[in-house]
Parts: C-alpha cells; sequence; structure tokens
C-alpha cells in the first residue's frame, strides 16, 4: 500500500510558514536537500482548492528548484467541490470525498502521496488515521498567531521518530512514521 506523507515548514508553537516572512531560518542548502529527499519518491500530491488555487497562479513559472519541476509535473489530485477555474498541467479533481478518494489512492500503484500545505485537508486526513508519515521542517520560533498545522480536533496517535537532522540556525527536520 502506498503511504501519504505529510510535508510541512512550522514554528515551535505548530504554526503553518504559508508565505515568506522572517521567522524560518536560512538554511540554505540544507532545507533544499531535505526537499529534495521529500519529494523524491512522490509521484501524486494531494491538494485542497484554496492551495490548488493559490499555488496555480505561482509554480507554472517559477525558477524554484528542485520544487518548481516537481509540482509542475506530478499528479497533482485537487479535492473540491466545484469545477476549477485555471488550469495546470497534470491535474485531476478528486470526484468522491476526499477520505474515500485517498483510500482508494492509496490502492494504486506508485510511489508515496504528498501532502504539502493544505492545511484543512492535511487536518482531515490526519484525523482519519491517512498519513503514514511526518516529514516536518520546525523552526526555532514561536510565532504565536497564524493558521497552525495540528488542530485541536485531532486524535492521538503515536509516532515513531525514524529521523533527526538539525540544521545551523536551529532548524529540525524530523521524519516520523506512524506506529
Amino acid at each position: 500500500m502506498r503511504e501519504v506523507v505529510l510535508y510541512h515548514l512550522m514554528s515551535l508553537d505548530g504554526v503553518a510558514y504559508e508565505e515568506p516572512g522572517d521567522w524560518l531560518a536560512d538554511e540554505g542548502d540544507h532545507l533544499i536537500d531535505y526537499l529534495r529527499q521529500v519529494i523524491a519518491t512522490q509521484d501524486d500530491v494531494l491538494m485542497g482548492r484554496g492551495n490548488y488555487d493559490y499555488w496555480v497562479k505561482h509554480w507554472p513559472t517559477s525558477d524554484f528548484e528542485p520544487f518548481a519541476t516537481f509540482i509542475n509535473s506530478v499528479r497533482k489530485h485537487v479535492v473540491t467541490s466545484s469545477a476549477l477555474t485555471s488550469e495546470w498541467t497534470n491535474t485531476v479533481v478528486a470526484g468522491t470525498p476526499a477520505i474515500d478518494y485517498v483510500t482508494d489512492l492509496r490502492q494504486r500503484p506508485g510511489g508515496d502521496i504528498g501532502v504539502h500545505g493544505s492545511l484543512e485537508l492535511a487536518r482531515s486526513l490526519m484525523h482519519a488515521g491517512l498519513i503514514d508519515r511526518l516529514r516536518l521542517v520546525v523552526a526555532p520560533a514561536i510565532v504565536g498567531r497564524g493558521r497552525r498545522v495540528f488542530g485541536a480536533e485531532e486524535v492521538v496517535r503515536s509516532w515513531a521518530l525514524t529521523g533527526l537532522e538539525q540544521g545551523r540556525s536551529g532548524t529540525l527536520f524530523l521524519d516520523y512514521t506512524k506506529k
């Protein structure tokens, strides 16, 4: 069975890194190398509608590598109840509710299924027990306000730490697998 991998950048207090700001330390090549490791095993990406609408305006013309080439060519599965208004190469609209769609997608042949951003979708998949691995970049900052990666509605789950690296500025690169 394929694994669903949640990749996220966040602060120590769980605030999602959604826009360029001053609280994510510059880890240079370390951050890029970690991202490269994450996407190397993925051949499908799940997205919520808001994330899709935002990213379709940015990534098709971006030169930020290795992510631009990856996200522009990978199959993107968009969970939405309405028709997409912008086209992006290799995009599929999920035709069933997210939980059913992802359950079916996991049974198909292929590599890992990534979730990058899309906080509401990520939380619903986490709540349903459909996230198999966490690949987290945790910045050494307390932000206080902002949207959080993990919500209060989460069910208690145990995770095994399978990888830990520390960047030069104190950023943690954490890998967890669901127990």
